[in-house]
């Protein structure tokens, strides 16, 4: 199985990169993701990639809790449009339970779950796979910004009972202490956050209950987007890659962590295929350049990952039935006799 999260999981990532010492770029690059990924917060990215670039930043800073400063940094500005639904809930458990249900929405590779052990109620975060890279410095990051969300909703009604963490302390227990305002509990059976349950009913001020119905039904609607979502994915990803050549599906199949086989499977599932991705964003690109640039075709061809002009002049033909330098007098002579639009 493979998981991903949305790129918004790296809100925040060049600036606090730099507060370490940290080159951010470096870091993606060495992470095997693309810089423009920290441009586009919708995107996906592969979660073991996500744990990989957690897991460089911590080697190289020297820092063990960068992970869990990195949380508390990013606080909410983690959640995209599920901010919008957990501020608009009726009171902190609807906000939580929400957001436990929408989770997925961002993030598949972990499950968000509320439970009560008596007076006590338990923000757990449950990552799908154990063997999940940099899953420590993933963990932290979790509660430090649960830390943050349970903040940004309660104010300073805001107290932690206690931190539940699965692994080992990494540094001594009072550097914890320092961040968090409590020593966690190591080795316990979950990561997660305990508080007092009568939390859960305080109501929420400035709630919208129409932004919120809204909120939940455009989120409802994303969550059956999947097989949509996968195939935008892989043209972006194609955009990303083709300047530089790398468009096998053994390429793309690598970056998203899946074989070539189940990475066809899929797209043959949405109702298309690789080379038919790979040749609708090649047109659509090749429409864009012809249009609005003025570089030569044998740039546009190696732009594009052609081998040759002739093997782009070739396609062209096979798109359009004309080649590039007619395509261009009839459409580009067309667009610009058009009247100014009023």
């Amino acid at each position: 199985m493979n998981y991903f999260t949305r790129a918004s999981s790296l809100a925040e990532f060049q600036p606090f990169a730099s507060t370490q010492g940290l080159n951010a770029q470096d870091i993606l690059r060495d992470a095997e993701l693309p810089a423009a990924c920290l441009e586009r917060p919708e995107d996906l990215i592969p979660y073991s990639r996500f744990g990989r670039v957690l897991e460089l930043c911590a080697e190289r800073s020297g820092n063990p809790l960068f992970g869990l400063q990195f949380g508390l940094h990013q606080g909410v500005s983690i959640f995209g449009s599920l901010l919008y639904l957990i501020r608009n809930a009726d009171n902190v458990g609807e906000a939580l339970r929400d957001l436990s249900q929408y989770f997925h929405v961002h993030d598949t590779a972990a499950d968000v779950v509320i439970e009560r052990q008596g007076e006590h109620a338990l923000l757990c975060y449950r990552p799908a796979s154990l063997e999940t890279p940099g899953l420590r410095q993933i963990s932290e990051l979790a509660m430090g910004v649960g830390h943050q969300l349970m903040r940004t909703l309660l104010g300073s009604r805001w107290q932690i009972a206690a931190v539940l963490l699965q692994h080992a302390p990494q540094v001594a227990t009072s550097q914890y202490r320092r961040l968090l305002g409590v020593a966690p509990r190591f080795n316990s059976t979950q990561d997660a956050l305990m508080f007092d349950a009568a939390l859960l009913a305080i109501p929420l001020r400035d709630a919208d209950k129409a932004l919120h119905k809204l909120v939940q039904q455009h989120l409802a609607a994303m969550a059956h987007l999947k097989r949509n979502e996968l195939t935008s994915y892989v043209q972006r990803l194609l955009r990303n890659f083709l300047p530089n050549g790398r468009v096998t599906i053994d390429y793309i199949a690598d970056f998203m962590q899946l074989s070539p086989r189940s990475l066809q499977r899929h797209l043959n599932e949405a109702g298309t295929s690789f080379q038919q991705l790979l040749d609708q964003t090649r047109q659509a690109m090749t429409q864009h350049y012809l249009k609005e640039s003025q570089i030569s075709l044998g740039q546009l061809a190696e732009l594009l990952g052609y081998s040759d002009q002739s093997a782009f002049s070739r396609a062209f033909q096979r798109w359009y039935g004309m080649s590039p330098s007619q395509w261009s007098k009839t459409h580009i002579s067309t667009a610009a006799s058009a009247p100014p639009p009023h």
